[in-house]
């Protein structure tokens, strides 16, 4: 039976700030950015082309070909999906990409409700400003990604159980700042990284231009969680800022379970153990887990969150190497 609601209590402070002087310069030009940059997914999007689930191979580069078959394993003697004829592979891969944007969405909409949370619960003026601008931008993913699934692909899967866990987890949290750094740092983030690697494996225009106007979006979402966060976590004691080291540490775990992808094998046929045995070792699917990091790395970094526990947990899971990259706040206040 599929569910159709979730509810989650929580016990959270409201704040009022009686101070409306906009004092914080980089979060106003993140605002700024952001209401020039807002569009419409009813008439920005071409709805127009048909998107048939499970037609044949559109036509794509050998280098993308070559992609799709090593990360699904199809030339893989220990892929569960060995041996396939092209049939079977097309609706494989269409129901890799159901599954993934079904995902987006369900991400989408935790982050629409978190940011209205923390609209209610941050402390200053500037803040409150930017996350209503991004409950906008969130109302509008969950709509256009709503719209692909239900009038273009006719299917969608339910939210994953790690996915699920971390929200609650993010929801159910009084203190405004772990709300920042569950869903701007590590959901927002993570996002961020899945929606470019997921175009390379997409199948149709539509699911392509939506992905592109959301990227665009979340860099700034991003940038918000690491500008509003700089400043307040130095002035933390070492017991609270272990608190957010342990946050961290297990929504980490969380995400890397996420893309095990117990629903897909279980809707295909495939044992689930061993289809995770298989995502958990092949080379592209690792690769691609590490990938997701890359926006999630830096601003760790940045934020002074790199402990020793939390890089102990980036290296095993061999991502350290984006620890020097460029931060989304610089980026994307560099273009603002």
């Amino acid at each position: 039976m599929t569910r159709t609601l979730l509810d989650v209590g929580a016990d959270v402070t409201t704040r009022f700030t009686w101070n409306y002087v906009q004092d914080r310069p980089a979060l106003t030009r993140l605002y700024e950015k952001g209401k020039v940059s807002q569009w419409n997914a009813t008439t920005d999007i071409d709805w127009t082309p048909e998107v048939n689930f499970g037609d044949p191979d559109p036509d794509l580069t050998d280098e993308d070909r070559a992609m799709i078959d090593g990360f699904m394993g199809f030339d893989q003697p220990d892929s569960p999906f060995y041996g396939l004829n092209q049939e079977e592979r097309t609706a494989i891969a269409w129901e890799f990409q159901s599954w993934m944007v079904s995902q987006f969405m369900h991400g989408e909409q935790g982050a629409l409700v978190a940011t209205a949370r923390l609209v209610e619960t941050v402390p200053d003026i500037d803040a409150k400003y930017y996350a209503a601008n991004q409950v906008a931008d969130e109302a509008r993913h969950v709509e256009a990604y709503a719209k692909y699934l239900n009038e273009k692909l006719g299917q969608h899967y339910e939210i994953s159980r790690p996915l699920e866990s971390l929200l609650i987890d993010i929801m159910t949290e009084r203190r405004w700042d772990i709300t920042y750094l569950g869903m701007q740092i590590m959901v927002e983030g993570l996002a961020l990284a899945a929606f470019g690697l997921g175009n390379v494996l997409f199948r149709d225009p539509v699911i392509k231009q939506i992905t592109d106007y959301v990227m665009r979006d979340e860099a700034r979402h991003v940038a918000f969680g690491v500008l509003s966060l700089q400043d307040f976590l130095p002035q933390l004691s070492a017991a609270e800022l272990a608190d957010r080291e342990e946050f961290l540490l297990e929504a980490t775990d969380l995400m890397y379970q996420r893309f095990l992808l117990e629903q897909v094998w279980e809707k295909v046929g495939i044992d689930v153990e061993e289809g995770k045995r298989f995502a958990a070792t092949n080379p592209l699917m690792v690769i691609f887990r590490q990938m997701l990091f890359s926006k999630i790395v830096p601003n760790v970094n940045k934020l002074g969150l790199l402990t020793p526990k939390v890089r102990e947990r980036f290296e095993s899971l061999q991502v350290m190497q984006f620890a020097s990259a460029p931060d989304s706040a610089s980026e994307v206040l560099a273009s603002a």
